[in-house]
């Protein structure tokens, strides 16, 4: 039996994974979130060990993380300096520091036990190729999303400990419906040359390939989801 943490288990991509674990022989996997698992708010520095105890407590042991839990708020730069350090901060604590937290709860766990383990962090395109004026802030916390995940590979391999990310571009969430329609749709979509977003079964099926599957020579690897609107 598997056990595994997902965050971010409630909607769109997270609920995706949700489904694909469900139905995946051999797995046991604790949600996160109000409508889907453990409550956590992650902009409440308390958020993330609140979690990581509270699913430890119900699966006994946890042998995948999966962070997905994230959100997506605009962030102009013309709002008063107060307001956009504090929109910035609270994108950073959710999306990297409470994921960071929740990384280096899970290795301290699986070296205390003397196994390995695996972690796969949900990104985004934005890492490699930015995002809009008013999205810095997203796209500098999923590009730090990734470069933390390729520093714990290559930490802690030698432990069995794993680690993969994935990165979707956009993908039809009720966050990307909201941001398509806000941006001009028909324009974003022509940049996609599959010519259309991803759907979030796509997503979590390259998810659960990197956390029950894929071959420990591939830890450090980045998984793209995007239509080939960003290659590399």
């Amino acid at each position: 039996m598997t056990n595994i943490l997902l965050t971010g288990s409630s909607r769109g991509i997270g609920a995706a994974i949700a489904a694909t674990l469900s139905a995946t022989p051999g797995v046991t996997f604790v949600g996160h979130g109000t409508a889907s698992g453990i409550a956590a708010d992650f902009a409440d520095p308390a958020g993330p060990r609140h979690l990581w105890d509270a699913a430890l407590h119900q699966l006994g042991s946890i042998d995948v993380l999966i962070n997905n839990a994230g959100v997506f708020e605009a962030n102009p730069i013309d709002q008063d300096d107060d307001a956009w350090v504090a929109n910035w901060e609270r994108t950073m604590r959710i999306n990297l520091t409470a994921s960071a937290e929740l990384c280096r709860f899970a290795i301290k766990h699986w070296q205390n036990r003397g196994t390995g383990g695996r972690i796969v962090n949900v990104a985004s395109r934005a890492a490699y190729r930015g995002d809009s004026p008013a999205h810095w802030h997203y796209a500098a916390s999923k590009a730090g999303m990734v470069a933390m995940t390729k520093s714990i590979a290559r930490g802690y391999a030698a432990g069995g400990v794993l680690a993969f990310a994935v990165c979707p571009g956009f993908t039809m969430t009720g966050m990307a419906e909201d941001y398509l329609a806000s941006r001009g749709g028909d324009k974003l979509l022509a940049d996609i040359p599959l010519g259309r977003v991803a759907d979030p079964d796509e997503v979590a099926n390259a998810v659960a390939y990197l956390a029950l599957t894929a071959p420990p020579s591939m830890t450090g690897a980045v998984i793209d989801v995007n239509g080939a609107s960003y290659v590399r």
